[in-house]
């Protein structure tokens, strides 16, 4: 069982692509969105995972994550039952001094957003931020993908 401690930014430029290492396409829908815990299934390019995660904590950085690989058939077969509202978007993976960032450009309903995320080891660790790096979002819940599956960027 572990904690995830993430901050969440917008995104002002399309310049992170040239830096990115790695990008893969990901679909996920929810079997579950209450707010004290969600039910995620993914398909990460051929790769399925289940992920359980727990309420944020109070200044949104950090929440209980469980995850386990899923056969991709098996990860197929739930997104067909999960919560109205998939996901598509594509990840880039950059590294920034000690870290990773994981941006998110979406498609579909929430086309147009494009959403950078860090992961950290404490709450009061410190990291570069790049110049394409926009507002901080963390915390605010209507940019966790199991709102945005419910109320779509567009409809904003």
């Amino acid at each position: 069982m572990a904690i995830e401690i993430e901050r969440k930014f917008l995104v002002t430029s399309n310049d992170f692509m040239a830096q990115a290492v790695r990008s893969y396409t990901i679909k996920q829908g929810f079997l579950n969105r209450d707010p004290e815990r969600t039910v995620r299934i993914r398909l990460k390019d051929d790769e399925g995972i289940l992920t359980i995660k727990g309420k944020s904590s109070e200044n949104g950085l950090s929440r209980f994550e469980w995850e386990t690989p899923l056969k991709k058939e098996d990860a197929e077969g739930l997104l067909l039952r999960c919560e109205k509202g998939i996901i598509d978007k594509k990840r880039y993976e950059i590294p920034v001094g000690k870290h990773i960032y994981e941006v998110d450009v979406f498609y579909g309903d929430n086309e147009g957003l494009i959403l950078a995320e860090v992961e950290l080891q404490t709450e009061n660790e410190s990291f570069e931020k790049p110049s394409w790096l926009g507002n901080e979002v963390t915390g605010d819940t209507k940019y966790y993908n199991s709102q945005l599956s419910k109320k779509p960027f567009k409809s904003w």
